[in-house]
């Protein structure tokens, strides 16, 4: 089959690699109808160094089950289904506490001899635990919109979620990314009466705002901050959603949050520490999130995709050809495109 391996910085190629197979009694094999890149993807994108043991790319995907290994239940061939960002047996005691992205026989996507995601298909193992049954055909107009439920949609809810947003709060986004966005759309599911978006790219703003962004604030650093505080009557925001993972975006959300209030992070951390100390200890802020247990929330979201009340696909701006996955990275690295989907 053909899957997309990262060689090192810039070098995407899509090449052949050995056909998926049942290798335990608990795997599955999925033909991939849809997957896409990340921002995640980005790092390694920029960052890896040449290499002649190429990572294989990919963490969201769904498509249809080709095959299902003896001891799966509740999942069978011709099966519609979405695969979360990581895989996990959903039994464990971690999983049970709905914490799949800690689960002591789970993984992640294209190491230790799994298939990535960005590819015709892949072994999925832990395939019961994993993998959620869609009800709808693999020719569904819904797929783009469930295929966010493999990870930009949970984590932008998690965020939302652990920082505990609920009716009538502020909230403020840091990003307008694609999982800032879906952090504007979960917040406005739980009820934030004013969300403030962050962020400086026009079209994707506008986008947050039709998703429920009451508010859009383009400047960044101190001014940044001083216009959420002037929005929010000099308090600044109960709830501040980092959805970038820069040093800047959580020094930010430091100074947006008002006394007592919360900043939860789901941006990919790229810097060593927490980047401010203890001088504000008597402001009361809570620091949460984390990477989102993506499992834990595809069925309590999955409804709103299907009645039609969120319509998180709208994030996808561009669609390519697998063999084409190189231009899609290269058109979101340089912000031409905000998240490529791909048909294999």
């Amino acid at each position: 089959m053909r899957a997309t391996l990262l060689y090192g910085a810039g070098d995407v190629r899509v090449e052949d690699v050995a056909d998926p197979k049942i290798q335990n009694p608990t795997d599955a094999v999925v033909r991939i109808v849809l997957s896409c890149a990340c921002g995640s993807d980005l790092w390694p994108y920029k960052s890896l160094q040449p290499t002649d043991t190429p990572r294989h790319m990919g963490h969201e995907f769904l498509g249809v089950v080709e095959e299902a290994g003896a001891a799966v239940r509740g999942i069978k061939a011709g099966d519609v289904v979405v695969a979360p960002f990581v895989y996990a047996d959903n039994t464990c005691v971690y999983c049970r506490e709905g914490l799949q992205t800690s689960c002591v026989h789970g993984g992640q996507w294209g190491v230790g001899g799994v298939d990535g995601g960005q590819g015709q298909a892949a072994r999925v193992p832990h395939a019961e635990g994993t993998l959620v049954k869609l009800p709808v055909g693999e020719d569904s107009e819904l797929l783009p919109d469930l295929l966010t439920l493999s990870d930009i949609l949970c984590t932008g809810y998690h965020a939302a979620r652990t920082a505990g947003v609920v009716p009538g709060d502020t909230v403020t986004v840091v990003g307008d990314g694609a999982v800032g966005l879906a952090a504007v759309i979960s917040a406005k599911l739980l009820g934030a009466e004013q969300i403030i978006l962050m962020g400086r790219h026009q079209v994707r703003t506008d986008l947050g705002r039709a998703f429920g962004a009451t508010d859009v604030v383009a400047e960044r650093g101190e001014d940044g901050v001083a216009r959420v505080r002037e929005l929010t009557g000099g308090e600044g925001s109960r709830r501040v959603l980092e959805c970038v993972g820069l040093k800047e975006a959580l020094v930010q959300s430091f100074g947006a949050v008002r006394a007592g209030g919360t900043i939860s992070r789901v941006g990919a951390p790229q810097y060593p520490e927490v980047p401010f100390g203890f001088g504000d200890f008597m402001r009361n802020i809570t620091l949460t999130g984390g990477v989102a247990p993506a499992r834990a929330y595809i069925d309590e979201l999955m409804p709103h995709i299907l009645d039609g009340s969120i319509t998180p696909g709208r994030v996808f701006d561009r669609t390519l050809d697998l063999e084409d996955i190189a231009d899609g990275y290269r058109v979101m690295n340089d912000r031409q495109a905000l998240k490529v989907l791909i048909r294999p």
